[in-house]
């Protein structure tokens, strides 16, 4: 299905941005509202079509490194403001939980408590008679150390993502989508993007494309260090439905968690796999062994949701960079080429603070407070040929990001 964009589109724009999740949504949002007027986002398929519709959608500032503890929280704060005008989003402020039994984890548990909170991240540490108070399902009693996020919240990303496409485009954004692969080519200035029905001109293009981003770059002759990976995700429907709203949960020791997801309902994932994944060619559905694993873990740890219903389960392939760091800024500032990419699972927890800063980028040029923002994202921070990596995501309490190649 080719669904045409609102206005007929202009041969040549000032920025074009390449993938309708919602980090490019984000992007074309911000440079809307900045006063860039001829903005193009192109996604190929439909928007969402990639990890945005498909994310779990908790939001945290319970991060590694003070950059993504910033971002985190601008996004949070951009969500909770856009819901206003906005309410299908589901934003919700309802906090997370994360646990563990193991001796290691819980001394890390302390010095990421110590750590945060110099950052100002608002958390607690909690103990057993916390989480049971939180979720009297569960069990909790050889739990030795745990974390509160006291501020983080939910929220839906497909809807985030519609919402962000409906401001940009009431701010002047041309949003084209469904015409199917394109390629780009590169201009005297800047790139060239070529679908089956048009062929337009950008001064400035933003590749935001999430897992097909990398083979992207590279037919255009820009290496990037990005490994698209698969993860997993399922929707519950516990016996005894719980409360509309509940905290999110997060258990270390076997990398499940889970969030309130409408009346009754429950989602619930970890499922990552830590290989490379095709995001042309991968199974969609839940794999056997997850499910059976999901199963278990909610058995010995939350017993009152044991024989929940299985909705469904599905997949979806993210991004993932050696350090952990997303890229964002400039892969080639001559060309006019930037990109949005690589967050490691953690994209809808910093799309909106990490679109604002790009576009500052944009439109205040480099050399100045906006460049000093994205230092520690530079995408020129890794090598032009970089070698292959597994993936190393999740929601990691240590406090380093070193390359992992």
């Amino acid at each position: 299905m080719t669904l045409a964009p609102l206005v007929p589109l202009p041969e040549r724009v000032g920025c074009l941005v390449l993938g309708g999740g919602i980090a490019g949504a984000a992007t074309a949002y911000h440079l809307a509202r900045r006063g860039e007027r001829s903005v193009l986002l192109y996604e190929p398929k439909t928007p969402n079509a990639g990890a945005s519709g498909r994310a779990a959608g908790i939001l945290t500032d319970q991060q590694w490194n003070e950059w993504d503890v910033e971002v985190a929280r601008e996004t949070v704060k951009e969500y909770e403001e856009l819901s206003h005008r906005h309410p299908h989003m589901g934003f919700a402020r309802n906090g997370f939980l994360r646990w563990t039994t193991h001796p290691l984890a819980a001394e890390a548990i302390d010095v990421a408590y110590r750590r945060m909170r110099r950052w100002g991240v608002s958390v607690d540490r909690i103990g057993p008679a916390d989480l049971r108070a939180a979720f009297p399902w569960g069990r909790f009693d050889d739990v030795l150390a745990g974390l509160r996020g006291t501020a983080d919240a939910v929220v839906t990303p497909s809807a985030t993502t519609d919402a962000y496409l409906a401001e940009a485009r009431d701010l002047g954004a041309d949003v084209w989508f469904g015409d199917g692969p394109a390629q780009l080519r590169a201009e005297p200035s800047g790139f060239q993007l070529r679908a089956r029905h048009r062929t337009i001109a950008a001064r400035t293009t933003v590749v935001a494309a999430g897992a097909w981003s990398k083979a992207l770059l590279r037919s255009i002759g820009q290496g990037l260090a990005l490994t698209p990976y698969r993860v997993q995700a399922a929707t519950l429907r516990p016996p005894d439905p719980p409360p509309e709203r509940f905290p999110s949960g997060h258990d270390l020791d076997t990398d499940v968690y889970f969030r309130p997801e409408g009346p009754g309902r429950v989602l619930a994932g970890d499922g990552t796999e830590r290989v490379e994944a095709d995001p042309d060619r991968f199974v969609t559905t839940g794999d056997p062994g997850f499910v059976t694993h999901l199963a278990e873990s909610v058995r010995r740890r939350l017993p009152g949701w044991e024989g929940s219903e299985l909705i469904r389960a599905w997949a979806g392939v993210c991004t993932a960079t050696p350090d952990r760091r997303p890229h964002v800024g400039a892969v080639d500032p001559s060309q006019g080429l930037y990109c949005i990419v690589g967050f490691n699972g953690y994209g809808v927890m910093r799309a909106g603070g990490a679109a604002r800063r790009l576009v500052d980028l944009l439109v205040e040029g480099p050399g100045g407070r906006a460049s000093d923002r994205l230092v520690p994202v530079d995408p020129r921070r890794f090598p032009t040929s970089p070698p292959d990596f597994p993936p190393h995501p999740g929601f990691t309490l240590e406090g380093g990001d070193e390359p992992r190649f």
